[in-house]
């Protein structure tokens, strides 16, 4: 039996992020395994999966920051806004140099709308937009507001089969694939992106994940769990006794030392182990528990 933990995954190109879970619950006979921040198949990089009561940390661990290393091919646009789709030609990209794309890339830093590719999981009137547009009834839902902390130019490439490098660092809900298509029709070239690569979620890195070929079985998913706090890094900590633990399994606000600031929180037993999150009651001074995991 596996532990609940934080497996920090590098997942491969090709493999749908539910996919990932799915070989992970069959090499360790888990059944609660999930993922925290969808990565497109062609994707690679970091993938957070939790496994047991970590899975309930989903909705938090969203909130993290996300870094990614992405391609964007200019000259053509795709129906899926990424290298799947079948390429259309809009415009000859060759007069374009790198102060122009590096200018033109700043106007997404910053909170943005943005409107989600017609291929997505977004739900247009109870439907996935993916599976309309698999029906020959592509529609794009409507823009909304995303967070793009950081765009930078990495490299540029000229000439009739431009290729331009960029690092985003953005929040929950932005797409890299939505972000080239629109650069392109910024510059009046079309573009589309290729690679991608996820380099780290919050804290997690790459250099730390680990490749799911070398998962070969259940003993080696236990071997390279985490501890699930990792994706609540912005969390103040604090610890509670015994009784305490068995107070908040009641749902009771306990009181804590040191105390702490405003904010969330996350209470651990003396052995270490996550028990709750929740948040400070500035006039009591006690920890409430909003979400409690053992």
């Amino acid at each position: 039996m596996v532990d609940a933990g934080l497996l920090i995954l590098d997942k491969p190109a090709g493999l749908t992020s539910f996919g990932a879970v799915q070989r992970i619950r069959s090499l360790t006979g888990a059944k609660r395994v999930g993922h925290a921040g969808t990565l497109d198949p062609l994707a690679t990089g970091v993938l957070p999966i939790l496994m047991g009561s970590a899975t309930r940390l989903s909705d938090y661990a969203l909130r993290q920051v996300k870094t990614y290393v992405a391609d964007v091919h200019f000259g053509h646009t795709t129906e899926t806004d990424d290298a799947e789709g079948q390429l259309v030609a809009v415009a000859d990209p060759s007069d374009l140099d790198r102060e122009r794309v590096a200018a033109a890339l700043q106007g997404f830093v910053g909170r943005i709308m943005q409107a989600p590719p017609a291929y997505s999981a977004i739900k247009l009137g109870g439907e996935r937009a993916y599976r309309l547009a698999r029906q020959g009834r592509p529609v794009r839902p409507e823009a909304r507001p995303v967070d793009v902390h950081e765009a930078t130019l990495l490299s540029f490439e000229p000439g009739p089969a431009a290729r331009a490098s960029l690092k985003v660092v953005c929040g929950s809900g932005t797409y890299l694939r939505s972000l080239a298509r629109d650069l392109g029709d910024v510059l009046e070239v079309g573009a589309y992106l290729g690679k991608l690569v996820r380099t780290a979620y919050g804290g997690l890195t790459i250099e730390e994940a680990v490749r799911l070929d070398d998962l070969v079985d259940g003993e080696a998913v236990r071997r390279a769990l985490r501890p699930p706090e990792l994706v609540l890094p912005h969390m103040h900590a604090v610890r509670v006794t015994v009784e305490q633990v068995a107070q908040i399994k009641q749902g009771r606000a306990v009181r804590v030392f040191p105390e702490p600031g405003p904010g969330e929180v996350r209470a651990h037993d003396a052995d270490g182990r996550l028990v709750a999150l929740g948040h400070t009651d500035p006039l009591l001074r006690t920890f409430v528990p909003e979400k409690v995991l053992v």
